[in-house]
């Protein structure tokens, strides 16, 4: 669902799986802007929602899965375990950690709820930011469901420890530095959701590259959606800087000054501190998803929402606009930097799949 957070740049302070309560800001957007969401209402109904499909219309996991029904139940699982024991153990342990990003989606929608001027009171609110959020979380809700009941089929992992993992990180929770506001909220999402399409589409080249072309196709559906939800937010940004372009540079800058970190990045199995980064070093050493496609994302937004146009902005968001626009080009040179250092291949055992060892 969600992007990897930058490795060896300008990292966080804190990477702790515990953040300190005064680490912590919370609705920092000013009351006085909840009336521009409460005025988007309308446009939403007819820019947002559009992007969400019927139920009827959507794929289902078992359109992807050997049918349990079916006679030939037994065989579809056998050809399928067939092409499984072609891919290798780096590729599950990429693939597993995404499947248990996805699969900490409550954290997500809660995360969604609580921006302030678009939230769900009552949880059925028929309110058009409402209405996206729970069909957001639905239909997301297919792709760890796809995913874990692929990996569940397919033998090569250990699913007891995965469960294990995916209750640690929603016991967890996310802290990304939103604060509550949806100015902050909705670019994390847009980076958020295009670099998940990156890193599905990404492994889906790598499921066909390794001969099993039914996991390529999971991988690339999912992508889709993480594709066509990504325009949606980008949407939201694109009108936030056309009605309220200083706020939206200056929510701009923030998130980037913080990094777009990984909303799993409290990953844990119960024994290694270091899950989460061992799993984005795998990732990074395969290519599904880089510190240069981290890169791309941030200067795809700075072209898509047009950030070097913007005019009429005040002191401070002028200043903003420089440092947004400029930033692309100096995690460029630093990421060039960090590649003419030599750095000592290591391995790690990671339990999902048995304690067998990878390559970082």
């Amino acid at each position: 669902m969600f992007c990897r957070e930058v490795k060896n740049l300008e990292r966080p302070s804190s990477s702790s799986r515990n953040i300190q309560n005064h680490h912590q800001v919370t609705h920092s957007m000013p009351p006085e802007k909840i009336e521009i969401f409460k005025s988007l209402e309308k446009w939403a109904e007819s820019n947002i929602l559009t992007h969400l499909k019927p139920v009827e219309k959507c794929w289902q996991p078992q359109d992807f899965l050997p049918d349990p029904t079916s006679d030939g139940f037994y065989e579809e699982l056998k050809e399928m375990r067939a092409r499984t024991n072609a891919i290798p153990d780096d590729y599950y342990a990429v693939l597993v950690g995404d499947m248990i990003t996805e699969e900490a989606l409550p954290t997500y929608q809660s995360m969604l709820n609580n921006f302030d001027g678009v939230t769900d009171e009552t949880g059925v609110n028929s309110s058009s930011w409402a209405t996206w959020t729970r069909a957001w979380t639905a239909e997301e809700n297919r792709h760890g469901d796809l995913l874990n009941k692929y990996l569940y089929l397919s033998g090569r992992v250990d699913m007891k420890a995965i469960e294990r993992t995916i209750q640690y990180l929603i016991g967890s929770g996310m802290y990304v530095g939103l604060e509550n506001n949806p100015y902050n909220g909705f670019i994390y999402t847009t980076f958020q959701e295009r670099a998940t399409f990156i890193s599905h589409a990404n492994t889906a080249k790598l499921a066909k590259k390794h001969g099993d072309l039914k996991l390529a196709q999971i991988c690339g559906i999912i992508a889709s959606d993480e594709k066509r939800h990504e325009n949606a937010y980008a949407k939201i940004v694109e009108k936030l800087f056309e009605i309220d372009p200083d706020a939206t540079i200056l929510a701009f800058a923030d998130m980037m000054r913080k990094k777009i970190t990984m909303p799993a990045h409290f990953m844990y199995d119960g024994r290694d501190d270091n899950l989460f980064d061992h799993f984005s070093a795998v990732a990074q050493r395969l290519g599904i998803y880089t510190i240069a496609d981290y890169i791309d994302v941030m200067e795809y937004l700075v072209r898509r929402w047009k950030v070097e146009k913007l005019t009429g902005l005040s002191p401070e968001g002028q200043k903003a606009q420089d440092y947004v626009c400029a930033l692309p080009l100096r995690f460029r040179r630093l990421e060039e930097r960090n590649q003419k250092r030599s750095k000592q291949a290591t391995s790690v055992s990671l339990s999902w799949i048995f304690d067998r060892q990878v390559m970082l």
